[in-house]
């Protein structure tokens, strides 16, 4: 008899079978009678599950921390020990992922973009240098008037220097409406959430496994610019070394593609 659930039980047994006192019977068993007659007085939070369980509906591959970033942004404010058992009691723990990479369900429609800032796509590509070390560089793409905001090359692209990539793009640009982007988990990461309920950007993820949501940056990474004259000759392959083939013929501007 270790919780307190148990020992109520035990002293309604003795009580309803033996007949003897709730006073005895707790005297019998060893267990303070404040601890038998306590009622709860917690409420169901029907609210507050209800609505996490429509985030985590969406946001499949989100945890507690992350859903409760996102429920604080919607004014609901919740102890982060209380939201982590309403979490565990809904049974919305994130399942381990599988050797095979599946696409979970739909998410909300993207609305098209009807004018500059309305909404950019960001994505990260990476390559090797030639003496072995990888690099990553990350593009964002006005979908609307289809030009490179930004490339930022690196060996390390954390969540927190995509933040401040982002802030030093809104006071150049000014700031968008919303922004598109994969489940890495450079762009999942916490520091791309308090960024997103800070500047007040509403941020998109796409199906996991369905590249084609996020269409426009993926045609200008892996797509040649027409007026880029890149020829096979110059380069091994019309992937990732034609793109930054293209962005530097381009200059600064990176120019526009179709």
């Amino acid at each position: 008899m270790v919780t307190p659930a148990a020992r109520r039980e035990a002293v309604a047994h003795l009580c309803g079978v033996h007949g003897v006192s709730q006073r005895r019977a707790c005297r019998a068993i060893g267990v303070e009678r404040t601890s038998v007659r306590y009622r709860h007085r917690r409420g169901d939070d029907a609210a507050v599950r209800s609505r996490l369980r429509e985030l985590a509906a969406v946001r499949r591959r989100f945890g507690w921390r992350r859903l409760h970033v996102l429920l604080s942004r919607e004014g609901i404010h919740v102890n982060h020990k209380k939201l982590r058992r309403l979490y565990i009691e809904e049974r919305l723990q994130v399942r381990r992922r599988g050797g095979r990479k599946r696409a979970w369900g739909t998410r909300a429609p993207m609305v098209l973009p009807l004018g500059a800032n309305h909404r950019w796509s960001l994505d990260f590509v990476s390559d090797t240098l030639t003496d072995g070390r990888r690099f990553r560089i990350l593009t964002v793409v006005d979908d609307f008037t289809r030009e490179s905001l930004c490339l930022v090359a690196d060996t390390s692209l954390s969540g927190q220097r995509v933040a401040r990539e982002l802030d030093a793009l809104i006071i150049r640009r000014g700031r968008p409406l919303s922004c598109v982007s994969d489940n890495g988990t450079e762009l999942t990461s916490m520091a791309i959430l308090r960024w997103s309920q800070a500047s007040g950007v509403d941020w998109h993820y796409i199906a996991p496994g369905k590249p084609t949501q996020n269409a426009f940056i993926e045609s200008f990474m892996y797509g040649r610019p027409p007026r880029c004259k890149v020829q096979s000759d110059d380069v091994a392959c019309l992937g990732l070394g034609a793109f930054m083939y293209a962005a530097c013929v381009c200059g600064p501007s990176h120019d526009r593609w179709p």
